[in-house]
């Protein structure tokens, strides 16, 4: 399964494509600036990233299309797990 959706770079903030795939129960994420680049492994996804993949996730699950309950409880799973960014509500902060 592959999901695909645009955003923001947070490094330089240009846009880029993001690519979600899993493949033997795992889940890896790969990048691309321009179309015809080279998608490229990201080692640590985001909490952004993993939250667009579940809600991603969450949007295909009604219409089955190749969503499974393993999907959706894994992937909710490792977002439970991920610390809060900076700014959002229940984000501690250190200091």
């Amino acid at each position: 399964m592959e999901i695909e959706w645009t955003d923001e770079d947070p490094v330089n903030g240009t846009k880029r494509s993001v690519r979600a795939s899993r493949f033997a129960r795992q889940w890896t994420f790969k990048t691309r600036f321009r179309r015809y680049d080279n998608w490229k492994a990201v080692l640590e996804p985001s909490r952004d990233m993993w939250e667009t993949l579940l809600d991603a996730l969450e949007r295909r699950y009604p219409r089955r299309e190749g969503v499974t309950d393993e999907d959706l409880k894994q992937v909710r799973a490792i977002v439970a797990r991920l610390p809060k960014e900076e700014g959002e509500p229940g984000a501690s902060a250190t200091g």
